[in-house]
């Protein structure tokens, strides 16, 4: 587990050393959430209540969207190039005889990139918007760390995503295309162009029941106090649950592309 740690470690610092892409990418989440800010008042103004959340909740709702937008890889921006890339060149089959689990290793990084832009990318935004209107704050520091872990588990939920697609690339050659679907879906039901609980009927429950509500809808809820007792645990079954099952499917892709890299390599 230390190597893990240190692989984390070294993700984080990686990110650490891109200072002025970090301020660029502060100063867009900040355009952006003002825009979003905007048009959310003028939405509820019309709607009141409207999902379940009054105007104060909606307006907390997209600044966390706008801090966990690069923390969950939303929009890509991990790992996920740099694996394609090794699969296409074929350098994946140094990483695949190194006396390291190739998937641990990856979301170790993962993990550590994840961290950097919670606190490189997050806390600012949110911050100018706590300045800027009257957003639903926790009280309770409970609250905060329950946020935190949901956080946390929606991050290993994205990263086995990202990773079962980028495992395509021993089959298809070139990700890219199949990754640039990962991300649309992950804009669109995570809840980070509307809340999950706006979407109609069936679409609404399938929505909130793929992974993808796990990077935001469910992490927002959770800050915002919707889930309590009973139902934070329920919801954190349910991201955990996710994220074993797209963890297990990974490895089991990342072991037959593995025999598939040895029957060639022989």
């Amino acid at each position: 587990m230390r190597l893990y740690a240190v692989v984390a470690a070294g993700g984080f610092r990686r990110y650490a050393t891109y200072r002025v892409a970090t301020a660029a990418g502060v100063f867009t989440n900040t355009v952006f959430g003002f825009i979003l800010a905007y048009t959310y008042i003028a939405l509820w103004d019309e709607r009141p209540q409207l999902g379940g959340y009054d105007q104060s909740e909606a307006l907390t709702y997209v600044w966390l969207g706008q801090a966990l937008l690069m923390t969950c890889a939303m929009m890509g921006g991990g790992f996920e190039d740099e694996l394609i890339e090794r699969i296409r060149t074929g350098d994946i089959a140094i990483d695949l005889y190194r006396p390291a689990d190739l998937q641990l290793w990856w979301l170790a990084g993962d993990l550590g990139r994840a961290a950097f832009h919670l606190l490189g990318r997050g806390i600012v935004p949110m911050v100018l918007g706590a300045l800027a209107f009257d957003l639903a704050l926790p009280a309770s520091p409970w609250i905060w760390a329950a946020f935190l872990l949901s956080v946390a588990l929606g991050v290993v939920v994205s990263f086995a995503v990202r990773f079962l697609v980028s495992l395509s690339a021993f089959w298809l050659m070139d990700g890219a295309g199949v990754m640039q679907m990962c991300w649309l879906a992950g804009l669109f039901f995570s809840g980070m162009l509307l809340p999950l609980s706006l979407f109609p009927g069936l679409l609404g429950e399938v929505a909130r029941a793929l992974p993808w509500s796990s990077l935001l809808q469910v992490p927002a809820d959770v800050f915002l106090g919707k889930h309590t007792g009973w139902g934070l645990l329920q919801v954190y079954a349910f991201q955990g649950g996710w994220a074993l099952a797209l963890l297990a499917a990974g490895r089991m892709l990342q072991s037959v592309a593995t025999r598939r890299v040895v029957v060639q390599g022989g």
